[in-house]
């Protein structure tokens, strides 16, 4: 089963993006008993892949989740990096900047959470905000973010020439979706701490919100940094599709990790029988 199929990946600034021509809804030929087979079959070997990356500490890899409200950037992250051995991740959250952060500019504070080599970065939202938010709620003159869109791109291929692999990934849901959600969270006790007068609100901006993102994915989408849109409206394919997208991207690396690792094995025997041999004379 080749899930990718499914997800529409876009790299290069080209090209033209209709999210309202993508789908929402997982694939009808898919059952979710078999995505959950599948998605734990993926799990064992994003581990692996991990494990393998943390020894070799030759790239970084960042994730970047972007979505409407309740697309379910949490959730994929609980249930795709639940995976993940916690020594080498880190989850990063950006909300409203502070005001330090403000003091600089707007990839200051995105640029000091950038993973280390070995590791891997999770973006709650990201630097993206600065050209959807800022934009669709006019924080910021449009002379100002229009040009964050060449910046985005020239910061992504600097990761991306030092080694940090990145995946971004735009959790598509329909507006019915979202709704059905929002009035979820109003019933259920657990959920209740989510709810949020202003979420309505920035449902109002619906179209807003879908421009600027078709804007952004189409400006920022390049060979090292592609767009992987995720048809979002059911959780269990969500999780799958972006698990596949993960180990299809990391799997080419994994000879470039096993040499490594190889190589830093037979230095660490010569300097063991280096030693032994001393002691022994």
């Amino acid at each position: 089963m080749d899930v990718p199929m499914y997800v529409t990946t876009f790299d290069n600034t080209d090209s033209k993006i209709s999210l309202d021509n993508i789908a929402t809804d997982a694939p009808k030929d898919l059952s979710r008993e078999a995505a959950e087979g599948r998605l734990s079959a993926l799990g064992t070997e994003m581990f692996e892949l991990q494990d393998l990356l943390w020894g070799a500490r030759t790239h970084a890899v960042l994730i970047v989740l972007q979505g409407m409200d309740t697309s379910g950037k949490d959730g994929a992250i609980k249930n795709v990096a639940g995976f993940l051995n916690p020594r080498g991740i880190s989850v990063v959250s950006f909300g409203v900047p502070t005001k330090e952060e403000n003091e600089h500019d707007f990839l200051w504070r995105i640029h000091k959470h950038a993973p280390r080599r070995g590791e891997w970065t999770l973006f709650n939202r990201s630097h993206y905000e600065d050209v959807l938010v800022v934009r669709v709620e006019n924080l910021c003159p449009e002379s100002i973010w229009r040009e964050r869109f060449g910046h985005i791109r020239d910061f992504e291929e600097l990761l991306s020439e030092h080694n940090t692999i990145v995946l971004k990934f735009f959790l598509h849901i329909s507006k019915e979706e979202q709704k059905k959600r929002l009035l979820e969270r109003e019933q259920d006790e657990r959920t209740a701490w989510k709810l949020n007068v202003g979420d309505w609100q920035t449902r109002e901006k619906w179209k807003d919100y879908r421009d600027a993102y078709e804007d952004a994915l189409r400006k920022t989408a390049t060979g090292r940094a592609p767009w992987h849109i995720v048809p979002a409206n059911n959780k269990w394919f969500r999780n799958l599709a972006i698990a596949e997208a993960i180990v299809e991207t990391l799997r080419p690396y994994k000879k470039i990790w096993r040499k490594k690792l190889d190589d830093i094995g037979v230095r660490a025997r010569g300097e063991l029988d280096s030693y032994r041999q001393k002691r022994n004379d």
